[in-house]
């Protein structure tokens, strides 16, 4: 069943209302007035003329949004623009005041007024200012409704190219993370084949099932929590296998989650760096990974050991993964998160927190 949309209507109807009302206000009320307080009638040639009149004013209004506006004012001809209208208000004025003397409107008229008087009409106006200043009101408007329509016309489309850039921009970076985090991951099962064959093989079946996380549900904006913890533990327990029993590792999530909706592989570039920069193969290392929840809000903590011999610095990493992730932050959650770096000196660790307001 077909619904009927009523949009493609609104414009001509509002238009249709518009010009009635001013038509009544400004072509008819005066006159009926006029003739209701006097008790005379008006002569059938003025409402002709009234008609006529009207007739030139929805020209005119039209004629100037969409020929002269658009083609003079719009394209900064503005001096041209302000003579085309001027003389068609002038044109109008003259043209009307042919009308009348054609109709014979104004001895009609005086006779209407004064039918027993044999007094001459009154001479007829050089200029006539009522229909001039109605004319230059009417530009005006079509004028300024014009200019309101582009406004908004060029800020949909500023709206639209930003959304457009926000997009291709998301694109890029989520297309830069995946790349980096295989080609890290990659190497690490590369140098697993060295050591031992066997736990290659399993480091290889788990990378199989996180690739089919990022082909498959990173291409999308956004993905559930419990697919991306289990994500990140397939990555830690990834990572483990390479370590040696200096290492401590810990990962804590909830029992129990809200499966909330976020952006895919948000988290993976700081785990990864801790993974990056806080491992020593000869002194002991400890990283802790924990994810909180309460209500809307979701929060990742990361803390690792800091060597001195290791740069720390989220902003200057040599890798893509963390500048990315905090651009894409600053696209997706607007003042939304709150992404705090520390270094603790007094227990030689590195710590970052990421809070994510997902209300």
């Amino acid at each position: 069943m077909t619904t009927l949309s009523l949009r493609p209507y609104v414009s001509p109807l509002i238009h249709v209302l518009v010009w009635g009302l001013l038509g009544f206000l400004l072509l008819l009320y005066w006159p009926l007035s006029w003739q209701a307080s006097g008790q005379f009638m008006l002569p059938i040639q003025f409402w002709i003329k009234q008609g006529i009149l009207f007739c030139l004013l929805v020209g005119i209004f039209y004629l100037n949004a969409y020929v002269w506006v658009p083609r003079f004012l719009f394209q900064n001809r503005n001096g041209w623009f302000l003579v085309i209208a001027l003389t068609a208000s002038l044109a109008l004025v003259f043209f009307v005041q042919q009308v009348d003397a054609w109709l014979n409107l104004p001895e009609l008229i005086h006779k209407a007024l004064h039918p027993d008087s044999n007094e001459p009409p009154r001479p007829r106006k050089v200029f006539d200012n009522y229909n001039f200043m109605l004319t230059l009101l009417v530009l005006g408007i079509s004028t300024s409704v014009k200019a309101v329509q582009k406004w908004q016309k060029d800020a949909q489309l500023r709206l639209s190219l930003e959304q457009q850039k926000t997009s291709s921009e998301l694109s890029f970076l989520k297309a830069q993370i995946n790349p980096h985090f295989f080609f890290n991951t990659l190497n690490n099962i590369y140098i697993l084949t060295t050591i031992d064959v066997e736990i290659a093989r399993q480091a290889l079946h788990r990378l199989s099932r996180m690739m089919r996380y990022v082909l498959y549900e990173t291409q999308k904006d956004t993905t559930l929590l419990s697919q991306e913890v289990s994500f990140l533990q397939d990555y830690i327990e990834l990572m483990q296998l390479r370590l040696t029993d200096k290492v401590e590792v810990i990962f804590e999530s909830p029992p129990v989650l809200n499966d909330v909706l976020l952006a895919p592989m948000l988290f993976l570039p700081f785990v990864e760096n801790a993974f990056k920069h806080g491992v020593s193969a000869q002194l002991p290392s400890r990283i802790h990974i924990a994810i909180h929840q309460q209500g809307p809000v979701l929060q990742l903590e990361v803390r690792n050991t800091k060597f001195n011999e290791k740069r720390m610095v989220l902003d200057e990493s040599n890798g893509i993964g963390l500048t990315n992730t905090r651009r894409r932050l600053n696209l997706l959650y607007p003042h939304h998160y709150d992404l705090q770096v520390n270094e603790d000196k007094t227990e030689n660790e590195y710590q970052v927190c990421l809070t994510l307001d997902l209300s």
